[in-house]
């Protein structure tokens, strides 16, 4: 019996090695996704403006990395704190810890070179080196030309500096390791022609990020044959919104939705000092509507032609579960 409990004890002290082994190799040596590439960004007017609307109506930059109206319907953006960062992703939302959204504009980016910006957005890797927790889909924006990254490099280095900080993260185990096997190496795609629609909408579903939203998740994991059906909860304030299905399920889906509805419904919240106030227990969205309100048409014409090919999925959404009784 003296030896078996040796060869428990042997055995566990070489599991407690191995993990220990593991979780240091993950924690010092990830991520891996190799040094920030040497470049150095024009800044051309072309490349501002086109960066300027990317960061604006496609990628939406500015969503998290700005102060918002959260007291107006879908959060407008205040127009002062472009780029100020102060979202705070944290347990009374399901976060696993708390995030605080930086500053990017030049009083924080001013000292990172346009590779480190690169990195950053296109791989998820900090200017130290740290891994980004992936509230930022840097795996989409991966996927990107990268003459449109070089556009929001460029669009980034023209807001006006505002002195604004935030503290630093703090994870729960074990995504405090797990964060570092998160990155990915940049797999920068062409621009497709506008003239293809289908493949030009692709483009833009990805640079948007729509998947990422509008598809349900378990522990931080896509679930497999749920794409675009919706489902992903949102913890507000005052209650839970979820995702829509834009899939072209007829009944719970946008199986019946006209180019033409598609493109008011986007362009009905173009202007953001038009939004309605709401209270506690109202319905809210996470979705900034405002910002995609102004994408341009042709570009949400695309959009639409792609998400006709998606596969049409039944799955019936509860929109929003307000948390408290409303008035």
């Amino acid at each position: 019996m003296k030896k078996v409990g040796k060869i428990i004890v042997y055995v566990f002290i070489a599991v407690v090695i191995l993990v220990g082994g593991a979780l240091s190799y993950v924690k010092v040596a990830l991520p891996d996704v190799g040094d920030p590439p040497n470049i150095q960004v024009e800044l051309t007017p072309a490349r501002i403006e086109r960066g300027k609307y990317l960061a604006n109506h496609v990628t939406v930059c500015v969503d998290c990395h700005s102060t918002r109206h959260w007291n107006k319907f879908s959060g407008p953006l205040d127009t002062n704190g472009v780029g100020t960062g102060g979202e705070k992703f944290d347990h009374n939302i399901g976060f696993p810890g708390e995030v605080y959204v930086p500053n990017i504009t030049p009083y924080n980016l001013g000292k990172w070179t346009d590779g480190e910006i690169y990195r950053a957005i296109t791989s998820g890797v900090k200017k130290d080196g740290s891994a980004i927790f992936p509230i930022m889909p840097y795996k989409a924006y991966s996927k990107m030309d990268t003459e449109d990254i070089y556009s929001i490099i460029a669009y980034l280095r023209t807001l006006p500096p505002k002195e604004t900080g935030s503290p630093e993260r703090s994870l729960d185990f074990p995504v405090n390791f797990l964060v570092n096997t998160m990155p990915v190496k940049a797999q920068p795609q062409k621009i497709p022609a506008k003239e293809d629609q289908l493949a030009y909408g692709a483009y833009l579903v990805n640079s948007a990020s729509c998947r990422d939203c509008h598809t349900k998740q378990e522990k931080g994991t896509p679930i497999e044959g749920m794409d675009f059906a919706g489902g992903y909860d949102f913890r507000l304030p005052g209650g839970t919104v979820s995702s829509a299905n834009i899939t072209q399920d007829l009944e719970t889906g946008i199986g019946r939705w006209s180019k033409e509805q598609f493109i008011s419904r986007f362009k009905s919240y173009q202007n953001p000092h038009a939004m309605k106030s709401v209270s506690e227990g109202d319905f809210q969205t996470v979705m900034p509507w405002t910002m995609y309100g102004n994408m341009e048409t042709s570009d949400l014409e695309a959009i639409f032609t792609y998400l006709k090919t998606v596969k049409p999925i039944r799955n019936q959404v509860t929109k929003f579960s307000p948390s408290i009784a409303s008035n």
